[in-house]
């Protein structure tokens, strides 16, 4: 029952919500019949990657335009993050259900 458990909440939750992201963002990332891989790995990356926002780039004593210039940019590093995130989270459920 406990490697049940592990199985449910390290494995199956992060790959629904995964699954689910990418049915949402579909029309973001999939235009004229192309698949563009790494907007659908942003798009799909950013929940698992938010913790990680702003903690290497603070947007502090810049303009507006610099603000939103680093803003911008802290997403798309945690888009990309986020995508090794879930990679590795969904590795270590199966590893530590095989341990169980």
């Amino acid at each position: 029952m406990r490697r049940m458990k592990i199985f449910l909440r390290s494995v199956v939750l992060p790959v629904t919500l995964a699954v689910l992201l990418a049915m949402l963002f579909l029309p973001v990332y999939y235009k004229d019949n192309q698949l563009n891989m790494l907007l659908m790995w942003i798009c799909i990356g950013v929940p698992y990657g938010i913790r990680r926002m702003f903690l290497w780039l603070v947007p502090h004593k810049y303009d507006l335009a610099g603000t939103v210039g680093v803003v911008a940019l802290d997403v798309v590093l945690e888009g990309i993050i986020g995508g090794f995130a879930l990679i590795f989270q969904i590795l270590r459920g199966v590893i530590e259900t095989v341990k169980g």
